[in-house]
């Protein structure tokens, strides 16, 4: 169990609270807003403190004198920055974490994120964060989720089954047959919302959302056993010009034909000296003729990111059914996210889900390399480090089918060096190998890092 103080009750510090209480661990919550934390303390064991979470006196009722880790994740960076100051100077709290926003400090990462200057062991840039889950998206058509590990070596992706997926219709051990020369490992299937275990016999249903572990060359091969091939995106619209969106027109620029809608003037001017080869646009776009104009119909994905979850809702249900081939929206509600992905809105995306799978690689245990949070916080997928020896691990020296894995617990691949190994019961785990793992059900996160930690005792 860690004593974890989160400084922020807002959607970020709301979700995280519950993702950390749920995995057993003792939290305390600091805002001023005193409503937002009696809704908090309702609703989840944890503690809370009314105050400015910067402040000395705040943070030693909250705990700090013995805290393992301050997360800072208030809506002001200057809060979030000062508070892990305060932390370490007076408190010398282990591990500090903050979110910070503004590209004004995120672009001067090296020099002021430093021991000696600002003590933040580890920045979140929840933005930038979104800005490549979506260009992922992108780079795949037709994946809902697209995770990376090990440096990008192995993927874990999340596809809706269709007809014309070759796969639809027949067991997951045809898979082998389909594609004989790729491995690949199906690490978990959601079936009208609920999961179900996946085993060799287990028939693919058209509209089951499946999660698959393969090495990263090989994702398009597999993605088109579950659904028809999508050609690649060519032409994309943007809505919205803050940090997302600018920074994706940026990264999309060279490779694409882009157009991006801005409605404030000023920004929209600024954008269109700062970009290249990307169209700005001065304008609403939920103007029917303007997308009109623009031609939308000739639009593979049009792209919603301003900061007004109903204005990135209603431009996006225009534009689909005006012609645009995909939508993809920026939901900052998580209720929201539900009930609009699906039918005319492909994707709904959640940035604080992003920043939750950023901060959670940082919370877990140093034996988790990455971790992401998964279907609203529910499921989680992780990267484990195999540490220690036969003697000393639970793992290390062990075939996949020994372990003790929680119930809804997959081994997906291991990553040994440059080689990647899609799991089987036989593979053999060996010391500081890379262990790929998707959990159905978060609570046991922590019997995952037991199983791990070295030392550790059979549970």
């Amino acid at each position: 169990m860690k004593k974890i103080i989160i400084v922020g009750a807002g959607q970020v510090g709301a979700t995280l609270a519950e993702s950390l209480v749920s995995e057993r661990n003792e939290i305390t919550v600091i805002d001023p807003n005193r409503e937002m934390l009696n809704e908090l303390q309702d609703k989840y064991d944890l503690r809370v403190v009314q105050g400015n979470g910067a402040h000395p006196d705040v943070l030693r009722s909250a705990g700090a004198d013995d805290a393992d880790m301050l997360v800072a994740v208030s809506s002001l960076d200057e809060v979030n920055m000062l508070a892990c100051q305060v932390a370490h100077s007076i408190f010398n709290c282990p591990l500090k974490i903050a979110r910070i926003r503004s590209e004004q400090y995120t672009k001067y990462h090296d020099q002021l994120f430093r021991k000696e200057q600002l003590p933040v062991d580890h920045i979140i840039s929840p933005e930038q964060l979104v800005t490549s889950y979506i260009k992922r998206l992108i780079d795949y058509p037709g994946a809902l989720q697209v995770l990376e590990f090990a440096d990008g070596k192995v993927s874990l992706v999340a596809v809706r089954a269709s007809y014309g997926g070759k796969l639809v219709g027949h067991a997951i051990a045809t898979l082998r047959k389909h594609i004989p020369n790729i491995d690949t490992r199906v690490a978990a299937i959601f079936r009208q919302g609920r999961p179900i275990r996946p085993l060799g016999s287990t028939i693919i249903e058209a509209d089951d959302e499946v999660f698959f572990v393969a090495d990263t060359k090989h994702i398009r091969a597999v993605m088109d056993e579950l659904q028809p091939r999508e050609a690649h995106y060519k032409r994309v619209m943007i809505v919205g010009g803050g940090n997302i969106g600018s920074g994706l027109a940026r990264q999309l620029e060279a490779t694409h034909r882009v157009k991006l809608i801005e409605l404030s003037l000023h920004r929209a001017e600024e954008l269109s000296a700062q970009l290249d080869n990307t169209l700005v646009l001065h304008g609403d776009a939920s103007d029917q003729q303007m997308l009109s104009e623009e031609r939308i119909e000739d639009i593979d994905v049009f792209i919603s990111v301003t900061n007004d979850d109903e204005a990135n809702i209603m431009s996006a249900l225009l534009a689909k059914r005006m012609g645009a081939k995909k939508t993809m929206v920026l939901i900052q509600r998580s209720a929201y996210v539900d009930l609009v992905q699906g039918g005319d809105i492909d994707i709904a995306i959640s940035p604080q889900q992003a920043t939750i799978s950023a901060l959670l690689r940082h919370i877990h245990r140093s034996d988790f390399a990455n971790a992401y949070s998964l279907r609203r916080g529910a499921a989680e997928a992780i990267e484990a480090v195999a540490r220690g020896d036969e003697n000393t691990s639970q793992v290390v020296g062990r075939e996949v089918g020994e372990l003790k894995l929680p119930p809804g617990s997959t081994i997906g691949a291991v990553v040994r060096g440059s080689e990647v190994l899609i799991a089987h019961d036989d593979t053999l785990i060996q010391a500081d190998d890379h262990v790929i793992l998707f959990l159905v059900d978060k609570k046991y996160v922590s019997d995952i890092e037991r199983l791990f930690a070295p030392g550790a005792l059979y549970f």
